[in-house]
């Protein structure tokens, strides 16, 4: 399952993303640079340990990454934007439309 990365907010000033970028996971683990936003390897950081249970169709919710059942996956980059003068930045997980 490929999945749909996007960002849906930004606390500071992140120097890489803005809301709205997105990428996505071909076959839950190839990026096409040429189809992707830029990508920050710190926010890699956050979506690793998820990207592969969300690619084989594990809900989020099961994950402890989303309210309720049918709701995409919601994390956040490591980037404590109050302390480092950066920007924290959120981003929704999906599954692909194809």
């Amino acid at each position: 399952m490929d999945l749909e990365i996007r960002v849906v907010r930004i606390s500071g000033k992140c120097p890489v993303y803005q809301e709205g970028d997105r990428f996505v996971l071909e076959s839950g683990y190839v990026i096409h640079p040429e189809d992707s936003c830029a990508i920050c390897m710190h926010s890699l950081a956050s979506i690793i340990p998820y990207y592969t249970a969300l690619s084989h169709g594990i809900e989020p919710v099961r994950l402890g990454l989303s309210p309720k059942r049918g709701k995409p996956a919601h994390v956040q980059c490591l980037d404590p934007c109050a302390y480092t003068g950066g920007g924290t930045v959120e981003f929704e997980i999906k599954a692909k439309e194809r």
